[in-house]
């Protein structure tokens, strides 16, 4: 049999199986489809790959995970297909919603390595996130990626088209009478469901299903974009139960553990005549990797000639990698949830506690001040509705310097900060600043600092950048009669890309904080401290003891035998450090405990203990939000009662 007739064959063969044929198509179809972009992915990081036992089951563990992805996309255009009357519209509209699934499937996948080499994971929560925002995110897109913008939605759209064509031809060669196709529902929608579900056991496969290694890359690979995807959008439409989770404790026990970390409520400082200020600089992504002292490269020469002036921590860490998740708790003193940041869950929104409510009803004028568009993140919104009285945003700078992507230059945002600490005269002001220029596409003004590489916009000049404006507030304030009486605080709010092969990078969480004023010791603190510390050893400095309900501890009262602790989230991970011990909790997984040896997490015997006091702080932060017990109302947080 020659070549054309063993074609014709096949093509006779596929026919006959009529509107089961199509599906069979598509199906396939989408598989190839989604197994070359993995092995794509594989090829590109391949060297972070290296030590996974069986990396085979990426692809293995991959078909299965598309294979339920593609039966739920396939679910209604089948239907239709088979049910509606009128061969046209039945035709025309079963191919293009399977078109445009194709389109979403082949966009979501050549758009990934973008998102991976920015976050390191799939694309989740923040890929639709910043939709919001869309001139902001196109500017950056543009310029910092402006080939992918291009090419991505035309080849998206022309495979798209084509796969369009493809089935209207195999659609009029496969038609069948109403009464066939009739018969075919049942067994179509059997199919569907199994393989939707993927499973026989009480519980459908789900994320926790593709988790087969402790690389984190690894296990991100075994699923496709278009499936993380769905999944946030699903997890970000319900209230996330920790305990569905993670696990469940009694509260009692919960509380107890809880308690344990606590600190004793010490000797009241005498409360001075006029209280200090008090000024914190969130700093956009400059992590540990940026700081030299810390390990990093040599790109904050300012805030590392402030550190021998104040209280420079060397090994703090941050609770996540969003600025949302960093201000959370940098100002609230809130430890990270599943849920999204508490600036953006809708019962924080009044009465939640800050120190911005904190300071104000101690008297003092309490303001944010931001470059950008307060909206962003739901900053503004979150911050005015508990405890801060004004906010200073991008359209209230008049004849900035520059004015980029995502707001004004950083120089401009501490000349602002400037002006207005000036104008409050001798009242207390609290200020919380939030850097820009920091941030892709990496717009500062030229001429101001030495460039560390070149094209100028990178990421490390505009961390030299940021610092530069760094060293310019402390400048600007040295002259000014507020100095003297100033509790500062420079803060990062995350590293720039937490990624690494450990489930939880706990190495890349590491940022500079640096605090500086009167009473203020001149010192390193070495021992491990969280961005929940801060809010609590800053009131100590301000010599101010209300009653709060954080459960960071003030580090400058830390008992010297006391291990320090720390908590991070990375995605649905969720690290609990105390000491050179870390527990991770896993959704639907148990937990397990490592040793943190030279930047790296290797597998350690269980510690109950650790595990447990872990999942209790995860648990107190959940029902402390849904059952509103972390309030400003000037009493500590009670342990959460029951659901």
């Amino acid at each position: 049999m020659n070549a054309r007739a063993g074609t014709g064959w096949i093509r006779v063969g596929w026919s006959r199986l009529g509107p089961a044929g199509v599906l069979l198509l598509a199906l396939l179809l989408g598989l190839a489809w989604l197994s070359l972009a993995r092995a794509g992915l594989t090829l590109l990081y391949h060297e972070r790959l290296a030590g996974v036992v069986a990396p085979w089951r990426i692809f293995a563990i991959g078909l299965r995970m598309d294979t339920i992805l593609l039966c739920e996309l396939l679910a209604i255009p089948a239907l239709l297909y088979l049910l509606l009357p009128g061969r046209a519209l039945r035709e025309w509209l079963t191919a293009t919603l399977l078109a445009l699934s194709a389109a979403l499937l082949i966009h979501m996948e050549l758009s990934t390595p973008a998102f991976i080499a920015e976050y390191d994971n799939r694309p989740d929560r923040v890929y639709y996130e910043y939709l919001r925002y869309p001139r902001e995110v196109f500017t950056m897109l543009a310029q910092s990626y402006p080939l992918q913008l291009a090419l991505v939605p035309l080849l998206s759209l022309a495979a798209a088209a084509g796969f369009w064509q493809l089935l209207r031809q195999r659609m009029s060669a496969a038609d069948w009478p109403w009464h066939r196709r009739l018969m075919l529902v049942p067994l179509v929608i059997v199919l569907l469901f199994i393989g939707a579900r993927s499973s026989f056991g009480p519980r459908p496969a789900n994320l926790s299903t593709a988790t087969f290694s402790s690389n984190h890359l690894a296990n991100e690979l075994a699923v496709s974009s278009t499936y993380t995807l769905f999944n946030a959008i699903y997890m970000s439409r319900k209230e996330v139960d920790a305990t569905q989770l993670y696990g469940d404790l009694d509260p009692a026990e919960v509380a107890v553990r809880i308690d344990r970390y606590r600190l004793a409520p010490a000797a009241a400082a005498p409360a001075p005549a006029r209280p200090p200020n008090l000024v914190i600089l969130v700093l956009e992504s400059v992590g540990a990797e940026f700081v030299g002292s810390l390990g990093g490269l040599p790109l904050t020469p300012q805030l590392e000639r402030l550190s021998a002036e104040g209280l420079w921590f060397t090994d703090l860490y941050a609770t996540g990698t969003r600025t949302v998740r960093g201000l959370e708790a940098i100002v609230t003193g809130f430890p990270p949830t599943p849920a999204p940041s508490v600036f953006k869950l809708p019962q924080s929104q009044r009465d939640f506690f800050t120190l911005g409510a904190l300071l104000r009803d101690a008297g003092y004028a309490t303001e944010f001040i931001y470059g950008g568009v307060s909206n962003f993140d739901n900053m503004g919104r979150f911050l005015l509705q508990n405890g801060f009285e004004r906010v200073i945003e991008q359209r209230d700078f008049s004849d900035p310097v520059l004015l980029g992507t995502w707001g004004v230059s950083d120089e401009d945002l501490v000349t602002k900060a400037h002006e207005t600490f000036l104008a409050h005269g001798d009242h207390p002001f609290f200020a919380l600043l939030l850097s820009t220029s920091n941030h892709d596409p990496f717009e500062f003004p030229a001429g101001r600092i030495e460039l560390y590489e070149q094209p100028p916009a990178t990421r490390n000049n505009a961390v030299k950048y940021t610092d530069y404006a760094v060293g310019r507030l402390f400048e600007l304030a040295r002259t000014a009669p507020y100095f003297a009486n100033t509790v500062f605080l420079v803060v990062a709010d995350h590293a720039a890309r937490v990624l690494g092969e450990d489930l939880v990078p706990v190495a890349r969480f590491q940022v500079p904080a640096l605090i500086i004023g009167p009473g203020v010791p001149h010192q390193h603190y070495g021992r491990v401290a969280s961005q929940i510390d801060l809010g609590p050893t800053l009131l100590g400095l301000l010599g101010l003891d209300a009653p709060q309900p954080m459960i960071g501890r003030d580090l400058l009262a830390l008992p010297e035998e006391t291990p320090g602790r720390a908590m991070m989230q990375y995605g649905d991970a969720n690290a609990f450090r105390v000491g050179d011990r870390v527990a991770v909790h896993r959704p639907q997984l148990p937990a397990e405990t490592f040793g943190y040896v030279a930047g790296r997490l290797l597998p350690a015997a269980h510690d109950p203990e650790l595990e447990r006091d872990a999942l209790a702080h995860l648990l107190w932060a959940a029902r402390s939000y849904r059952d509103r017990l972390y309030h400003p109302a000037g009493v500590a947080a009670p342990a959460p009662r029951a659901p």
